[in-house]
Parts: structure tokens; sequence; C-alpha cells
């Protein structure tokens, strides 16, 4: 077994921002760190995918790596619509992720299990994200490098249609080419993304889209199909994907971080053990 973290969308900011004092994104990446190095077994690894910052500046991307440092695993990053490549290029560059010679912040990592695969989808001072004609073909060589590895791909903007406009308005450009490309490698078990501040999962060229929700606040499910965006304070979550191996694939799970964990009532050996309950749940 081996278990894929993921988090997304800090909004990491300094103080003073709103994000900061009302919306304690830097506590709740703290709450999340916390929450990962807690569960049993670990993940063997954390994906990061985008925002983990709010304006893309040195002193937020230092205390991000801080927190992240915590982690008792391993962990990647991508940048998202309101990171800054070359800013966070230089914050984490003990990573050795990044390729040097490359504009974009995309890389293969071939140490675990399952291949992972990193795709920079930002276009610089848009909300939205693309894959120009360069980043596909760099796509289309890494997959075809390694057809038979079992591989998830990772990315912030999703190529999805979400049913929130202001998201979809402003959303992934490129869904036609790049379902092209992922389509011709059945290798990819995965396509994980951010951005919407949702779970959201659907079918994509042959394989499994799926969103994370963020670790600090969520966007409001409103599919009134009004250029509109509330912030609603739903429970902060992480993704944990875990690779069964090729019988069994890849199985997702949604986990929520500041959740009440402790175990109300247990069955174990055929029996209800005691617990918080007054009397064990019906199975």
């Amino acid at each position: 077994m081996f278990t894929i973290a993921q988090i997304t969308d800090f909004h990491v900011a300094t103080a003073g921002s709103v994000l900061r004092e009302d919306y304690r994104t830097d506590r709740r990446l703290e709450r999340a760190v916390e929450h990962l190095n807690r569960l049993q077994p670990r993940p063997d690894v954390v994906l990061a995918t985008g925002d983990l910052v709010d304006r893309g500046t040195a002193e937020e991307y230092a205390e991000v790596k801080a927190r992240l440092d915590r982690l008792a695993m391993p962990y990647l990053i991508i940048p998202g619509n309101h990171d800054r490549r070359d800013t966070m290029r230089a914050a984490f560059a003990d990573l050795g992720c990044f390729e040097v010679d490359s504009e974009f912040l995309h890389y293969a990592v071939d140490d675990y299990p399952v291949r992972l695969v990193a795709l920079d989808t930002v276009i610089p001072g848009h909300t939205g994200g693309t894959m120009c004609q360069p980043r596909l073909d760099w796509l289309e060589r890494t997959l075809a490098a390694a057809p038979e590895r079992p591989t998830v791909v990772f990315m912030h903007h999703p190529p999805l249609r979400s049913g929130i406009a202001r998201m979809d308005t402003e959303g992934f450009d490129a869904t036609p080419a790049l379902r092209q490309v992922i389509a011709r490698h059945p290798q990819v078990e995965a396509v994980l993304a951010g951005h919407i501040h949702r779970a959201i999962s659907r079918r994509f060229a042959g394989t499994l889209l799926a969103t994370c929700p963020s670790t600090s606040h969520q966007l409001d499910l409103d599919l009134s199909q009004q250029e509109r965006l509330a912030i609603v304070l739903e429970p902060p979550a992480c993704m944990l994907h875990v690779w069964f191996g090729p019988d069994d694939g890849l199985v997702s799970h949604l986990s929520f971080v500041d959740g009440d964990f402790t175990r109300a009532q247990v069955f174990e050996d055929g029996k209800w053990l005691s617990g918080a309950l007054p009397a064990p749940l019906e199975l």
C-alpha cells in the first residue's frame, strides 16, 4: 500500500491581511500538517497542488516552507494562480524537483510505486490556467517515457466545468488538448487538482479527475450560474489517494482536518467494544 496525501490552496498571507487575521490561513495550514503527521499509517508523500500563498512574496513562501518542513514525510509542490514561479523556485530550491532549464515548474518523480508527474498550469497575471503547446509536448514526452508505470498527474487548475459559474468563467482553457494527451497514456491512474476549494470528481480521458478541498476556506456550492463567489467555512480537508497495486488500483478518500477523530465505537473480533456511544450503531 502506498498513500499519497493531497493538500491545496493554503493562501498563506502576511500579517494585516484579511486571510491572515480573519481566516487564519497560516494556522489552518499548521493544523493540516499536524493532521497528516497524526495519521496511522502516515502518508508516504504529500502533494501540495498550488495557491500556496496569496501574493507570491518571499515572506509568504518562507512561512509556508517553515510549516511544510514540519511534515514527517516528503512533500512536492506546484504553483497556482496566486503563486509566482521565480519566488517559489527560489524558496523551495532545496526540494531539487524543478527542471533548472525550464520556464515552467513541471517535473516527474520516479522514486515511488506510483510515478508522479507535476504540471504547471499558470498564466502569470491571470486567474485561469492553461497548457500551451510546449507544456503539452513536455507532458507527452514525459508520459511516453514510462508507459508501464502507474502514474498520477497533478496540477492546480482542473480541466472540468464545475457548475460554479465564476470559477468556470476563468477556469482551465486547454481541456480538449490535455484530454487528447492523457487519453493516449492509459497508465495514468488519476489527474489531481485544486483551485476550486471543493471536492469534485469526474471521468476524464479514460481516467479519474478529482479536486481537493482547501486546507482553509471552501467556496460555496452555488450552482445557480450567477457570476458570484461566496466563501463558506466548511471544514478544511485533504485527500488521501491509496495505491493498492495494479489489481485494485488507486482509491481516494476525503479526510477532514478539524474533525473529532475520537473512536466512539469500535467493532473488533466479532463484537462491539466499549466506547463513547451508549449503544452500537447497526451495520
